[in-house]
């Protein structure tokens, strides 16, 4: 299928894609996928985050996942019967889990399990890898969370993208992850770890992860894309992986002695604010974050975490 002129998110929920081509666990799925509405349609904005940390060792972080659900008034304030849902990890390298350069599969395979007892009618995990994808999908333990819920992996090709309009500060248009924008819910679900350009890699800077063309040069002006592609995607919410946290030689990694434990999970419907309190686990301020202060300043949400309605579980 060829695209042409470019669209923007609101034109896209009009429209039907074939996505004919895409790759899940390397079977073909085909056939028109609607846009029946953007990710935060139907739902009353709460501006809310959880912190949720596990307090022992041996403890589950798939209880801890659905305890942070569960104080933000459960997967089903968020998720509806029939919803297709789209869920954006970091899966860009091929790296194990214990290295912190990836979404925790737990907390991958915890989220699309309450996704589905919630009524979604398909949960998609999506992410435009670095790395060969199918290495990716294998050594991260994201093909195996599918494999074990019954979620589409869907395999990045050009075929997937389509040219939109960013209307941001520094994006004007570019080629999307067509599976993100089509979606009824987009769940966000970045790992927490250094960043050699931006400081740290954390849910707004996930979005690059969900866009294709030449991405190098998006890091020219990182903060300025980051909050331009943060600005269109509009997440349904954030969950930020701070299970471990890679504190240098990111964002790939590569040894243990770069990993710290934070045992903690972030939820937020406001994608600064969650930025903003991961930043405190690397001993950060949220001003010290260029996409942290641009964001705020655009209006996308707070640094100040303090001020939403903020709750704490533990296990």
């Amino acid at each position: 299928m060829c695209f042409h002129d470019p669209i923007d998110r609101r034109e896209a929920v009009k429209k039907i894609f074939g996505l004919a081509g895409s790759v899940v666990l390397g079977t073909v799925f085909a056939g028109p996928l609607g846009f029946p509405k953007p990710a935060m349609a139907g739902l009353k904005r709460s501006r809310f985050l959880v912190e949720g940390t596990g307090m022992h060792d041996g403890y589950s972080v798939k209880k801890l996942v659905e305890q942070v659900f569960d104080a933000a008034g459960g997967p089903g304030r968020f998720i509806s019967k029939g919803d297709v849902v789209a869920i954006k990890p970091n899966i860009s390298w091929a790296r194990v889990p214990v290295l912190a350069a990836t979404t925790n599969p737990e907390v991958l395979k915890a989220v699309i399990e309450l996704c589905q007892a919630a009524g979604a009618k398909r949960v998609r995990i999506v992410d435009h890898t670095i790395q060969d994808p199918r290495r990716c999908f294998a050594i991260t333990g994201a093909g195996l969370v599918a494999k074990q819920t019954g979620a589409d992996l869907v395999y990045p090709r050009s075929s997937l993208m389509k040219d939109m309009k960013i209307r941001g500060n520094r994006l004007d248009v570019w080629p999307v992850f067509i599976p993100l924008v089509e979606a009824d819910k987009l769940i966000n679900i970045p790992v927490a770890k250094h960043h050699s350009l931006s400081m740290l890699t954390l849910g707004m800077k996930n979005w690059i992860g969900g866009v294709g063309g030449g991405r190098w040069s998006l890091h020219q002006d990182i903060n300025e894309s980051i909050v331009d592609l943060t600005q269109f995607f509009k997440p349904t919410v954030t969950l930020i992986d701070a299970v471990r946290i890679m504190t240098r030689n990111g964002p790939s990694g590569g040894s243990e002695a770069y990993v710290v434990k934070k045992n903690t999970l972030i939820l937020s419907d406001d994608p600064v604010a969650a930025d903003a309190r991961a930043a405190l686990l690397f001993g950060k301020r949220p001003g010290d974050l260029g996409f942290v202060r641009l964001g705020e300043k655009r209006g996308l949400g707070t640094s100040d975490f303090q001020s939403l309605d903020l709750k704490r579980v533990s296990l």
